[in-house]
């Protein structure tokens, strides 16, 4: 069955129809309150704009929601907190619209220094007063990039090309970097003093909120004109438009706003300040590049893959992926057997042998404790919320790397710890598909399709092997195949028998009454 996909507000026909390509979509524009909250039950992925405000509410009555995927780069209208807590991915597209964002810039800066919009409405306005518009050249002038990420870098590549000087305030940029991009790091201070044009591409964060206020302000150059592209409420507005109006900053350049929609915006009031209503992602190609990149996201969290710019988790490039994707299903394998044959849990270790042990193997850890909780939990685990859902459910869990794996190229070992004793079950990656090779230190061969597992711990000897089969047989239950580990002839050994059909509490107990064998149990995957 196809998943189902909500889309409440306006996204590129280009990204609506990649997500119709595989799977059930309905646009429902302007879909909230009550009706959203009735209807987004139905849905396995949600994909927004700014406009719906994806709350709390709206994420515990999404009980099917995998996926909430963003249009653009801010999340502030998302509850990322509570997706989190639910095991709900979130996506965003930071790249789709930089291009945009940095050239929106570039283009503020000019039409300030220029005067072109209020040359243009005193033209439009049937005067032509060419010595009131007076403006300044760009070249040779000083532009401040307050965060240098990756806007701010489109912006000084730009800025450069207009043959201006860059300098940068970023504390989480390296030196070296900077240098590359012929880039002088300074600090918030020095730039505020020395900077003739200032330009902000920094986040929205505590830390952040206001970092251009009333103090900031007193330390520029009168002649300076500033921009801000990327959030609101980073530049005190209120103090902006005072520094305005005493003459202590020359002009601003606003696109975005601390409360949007800002029509009653104190910025709105002020001659010197020219204000756009949040445009820089509006173009129609970056509109069209941040729809295909957050359904290309959207379908790939659906099918159980790692998106690259999911919000609230770690970053997975493709490389990795590609190394990990064939050992997700053995982890799932791995745990759920794990936790059948234990019965309980109590302390995890799970070790990760060979070239997987080389890398972030978070999306192995995810997928092994998915699998180890699938039947005593109704969380949903994944890469999002694993170590979330380990520390509600006071689990110890503790990991070990090693690139070195004797036996196998890789090999996914996890051990489960209870009072009643330890349970081992490793597993391997081998033409293709899973294969579990070692129970309890017995190391055997165990291809483990759907289906059902009688695993016994026994004596080896004659005649018993035969014993379990009769008592399967009579019972009409097919065995499909049979894997025997030992350590010594005749000694303590495990089987594993591939079934068919299920086995009942009678057939367990008669086995288990065979002489020499010591326990039974069932897997079923």
């Amino acid at each position: 069955m196809k998943a189902k996909i909500l889309i409440t507000d306006p996204l590129a026909e280009e990204g609506i129809d990649v997500l119709r390509q595989e799977a059930e979509v309905d646009v429902r524009l302007g879909l909230k309150g009550p009706e959203l909250l009735t209807d987004i039950g139905d849905y396995d992925a949600l994909a927004v704009r700014s406009e719906t405000k994806v709350t709390a509410q709206v994420i515990e009555a999404g009980q099917r929601l995998q996926v909430i995927g963003r249009a653009g780069v801010g999340v502030d209208n998302i509850d990322v907190e509570a997706a989190t807590n639910r095991g709900i991915v979130v996506v965003n597209a930071p790249t789709g619209n930089i291009v945009s964002a940095a050239e929106h810039t570039i283009a503020l800066m000019l039409a300030s220094c220029r005067n072109i919009p209020q040359a243009h409405a005193s033209l439009k306005g049937g005067q032509w007063r060419r010595s009131e518009f007076v403006g300044l050249e760009v070249r040779n002038k000083v532009l401040g990039i307050v965060g240098l990420g990756q806007v701010g870098t489109l912006v000084t590549r730009r800025a450069q090309g207009l043959e201006m000087s860059v300098i940068a305030y970023d504390p989480f940029v390296s030196e070296d970097y900077a240098h590359k991009l012929g880039v002088e790091m300074v600090s918030l201070e020095t730039l505020l003093a020395r900077a003739d044009f200032i330009s902000v591409h920094t986040t929205l964060t505590s830390a952040t909120k206001g970092i251009i206020g009333e103090r900031e302000l007193t330390l520029v150059k009168p002649a300076v004109r500033i921009m801000n592209t990327a959030r609101g409420g980073i530049i005190d507005e209120e103090a902006l438009y005072r520094a305005l109006e005493e003459g202590r900053v020359a002009g601003a350049a606003i696109d975005v706003f601390s409360q949007e929609p800002a029509v009653d915006n104190i910025l709105l009031k002020s001659n010197k300040a020219i204000v756009t209503p949040h445009l820089g992602a509006s173009t129609a190609e970056a509109q069209t590049t941040v729809a295909v990149d957050v359904a290309h996201q959207i379908l790939a969290v659906l099918k159980g893959m790692a998106a690259p710019y999911a919000v609230n988790a770690p970053l997975i490039s493709p490389e990795v992926m590609s190394i990990f994707a064939p050992f997700l299903r053995l982890s799932s394998v791995v745990g759920r057997m794990a936790m059948q044959l234990a019965g309980g849990v109590g302390s995890i270790r799970i070790s990760y042998n060979g070239e997987i042990a080389s890398y972030d193997t978070t999306p192995l850890k995810a997928t092994l404790l998915g699998g180890l909780l699938e039947s005593v939990s109704e969380d949903r685990v994944n890469i999002v919320n694993v170590n979330l859902v380990a520390s509600r459910r006071g689990l110890k869990i503790t990991e070990h790397k090693d690139t070195v794996c004797e036996n196998y190229g890789n090999l996914i070992t996890v051990e489960i710890t209870t009072p009643t004793g330890t349970t081992q079950v490793a597993g391997t990656q081998m033409r293709g598909e899973p294969h579990i090779v070692m129970i309890n230190g017995y190391w055997l061969d165990v291809y483990p399709t759907q289906g059902y597992f009688l695993v016994s711990d026994h004596r080896d000897r004659p005649g018993l092997i035969g014993a379990v089969g009769n008592i399967l047989g009579n019972a009409d239950i097919n065995i499909s195949f049979m894997q025997v580990g030992r350590r010594e002839a005749r000694g303590q050994a495990l089987m594993v028998l591939g079934l068919d059909e299920p086995v009942g509490a009678e057939q367990c107990q008669r086995i288990l009454n065979i002489p020499d064998v010591y326990a039974v149990k069932v897997v079923k995957l």
